[in-house]
């Protein structure tokens, strides 16, 4: 973060030094001076080769470095200097741009308005975008027309009605007619609703492509409403939607909708079926931590790829209906499931056409036996389901399941391959290192992994 700091300091201010590598279009590499102190180095390619290697025009990698002040500092005095017995190339190589500035007129005015809208739109948060308006007059308003506006909320350094204010101010200001992304990341209650339903008509008569709207509370519920014309708005090609409420009058239309993760939402199966019929090109599902729904039923035959990601209910919400949840997706190639289940089981009704499969949950609550079996129960129900895809992967939790079903007797298919077992944060380095070892074996068991077998020694190894 002190790299993007530093391109908004004060030239008067600091000697900084901002390194900018344009791989994309331009001149040869050469250096701009803005104002006092401060430099870009432009290097750019265009139509010409770099080790055997032509960029792509697309690509545009915006690297900044900032040298420390005592590196670009001139001697006190001139003797001190003589008695310095050998100084760094670096100085050397700084002291010789400055000397080379001083002659030039600012260059950094030749390159298009575009290439420094593009370099503007790699910056992490629009409030960077806009500082950077007081480097020079040649700046004062390219911000405006970056068509990737990104809004972060840090509660301990800013109150919230300030956060929502700058938000609406920099949107009167904007410029743009199309929006790439548009990302708002803040705390949410009901009194900024209007606000915010301001934003996202802003977006949509922007014809934004890619929407993450991410409002959280204490509680961790879902409580902005979207509006009906959210979801008649054809423009979204990927939507991320965390502490939203889903309560559509009419048919929902996303029709160029390609990727679709939601957080934190109340779903039951219609509104699934509504959203999934009204996004006919959609590839990718991801639901994180939603409820209100025992079967998830993906038929479309667009959707590839799904992510179940926890299953968590409010505590102030009643639902007695998710004790299981099936899944029905005979289409999907990839399946995760992952994150914290409060549910008794998964069951797995029909993904036939599965190539790769995550196992990464921790399952807690909801036992109608005791914990472990209903733990070992659910994980033997989706090995049987999986048999027949080409990848597994597996989480800690189901690796030291799965070791109690081998004591057990349990005999796993020797046509399922298993790539790797995923380490976890929420799991010692021992844990990691012990699966490493049991991963790295040089049996014949794990090398061909025809029947895997574990050796008594792990089985008494459980997640407490």
């Amino acid at each position: 973060m002190k790299a993007i700091e530093m391109i908004i300091k004060s030239s008067e201010q600091h000697g900084s030094t901002i390194a900018v590598h344009i791989l994309s279009c331009g001149d040869s590499i050469s250096s701009y001076k803005m104002g006092s102190g401060l430099y870009f180095f432009v290097g750019a390619i265009c139509g010409t080769r770099t080790h055997n290697h032509v960029p792509d025009v697309n690509s545009v990698q915006v690297f900044m470095e900032e040298t420390n002040e005592s590196s670009v500092a001139a001697p006190e005095t001139v003797e001190e200097e003589q008695n310095q017995p050998e100084i760094s190339l670096k100085r050397i190589r700084i002291e010789e741009i400055i000397e080379e500035e001083e002659e030039d007129e600012d260059r950094i005015g030749t390159l298009p308005d575009c290439l420094l809208i593009e370099i503007l739109s790699r910056l992490p948060a629009t409030k960077y975008a806009i500082r950077t308006g007081a480097l020079s007059k040649r700046w004062k308003h390219l911000w405006t027309s970056v068509p990737n506006l990104i809004f972060f909320h840090h509660g301990e350094n800013q109150p919230r009605s300030d956060f929502y204010s700058f938000v609406d101010k920099t949107l009167a200001q904007c410029r743009q007619l199309k929006l790439n992304k548009f990302r708002v990341y803040s705390s949410y209650d009901y009194r900024f609703e209007s606000q915010v339903n301001n934003w996202i008509h802003y977006a949509i008569n922007c014809n934004v492509e890619e929407l993450n709207l991410t409002l959280w509370n204490i509680e961790c519920e879902a409580e902005f409403l979207l509006d009906q014309f959210f979801f008649i708005s054809s423009c979204f090609t990927d939507l991320t939607l965390s502490g939203c409420v889903f309560n559509p009058t009419g048919a929902v239309s996303w029709k160029k909708l390609r990727s679709l993760c939601i957080s934190h939402g109340n779903l039951d199966e219609d509104l699934i079926e509504n959203i999934l019929s009204g996004s006919p090109v959609l590839e990718t599902l991801v639901l994180g931590n939603c409820y209100g729904y025992r079967r998830l039923n993906i038929t479309s035959k667009s959707v590839k790829n799904l992510v179940f990601s926890g299953y968590m209910v409010p505590d102030d919400v009643s639902d007695d209906l998710a004790d299981v949840v099936e899944i029905n997706a005979p289409n999907i190639l990839s399946l995760t499931i992952q994150d914290d289940l409060l549910l008794w089981k998964v069951l797995l009704v029909n993904v036939s056409s599965l190539v790769e499969a995550d196992l990464d949950y921790t399952k807690c609550g909801h036992y109608e036996t005791t914990p472990k079996e209903a733990e070992e129960e659910m994980l033997k129900g989706f090995i049987l389901n999986l048999r027949h895809v080409q990848e597994l992967k597996i989480g800690i939790f189901c690796f030291k399941v799965l070791s109690r079903l081998e004591a057990k007797g349990f005999i796993f298919p020797p046509n399922l391959k298993v790539l790797d077992v995923i380490s976890s944060p929420l799991y010692s380095d021992n844990d990691s290192l012990e699966l490493s070892d049991w991963s790295n074996s040089d049996s014949a068991e794990s090398r061909d992994w025809e029947v895997l077998l574990l050796d008594d020694g792990h089985t008494g190894d459980e997640v407490s």
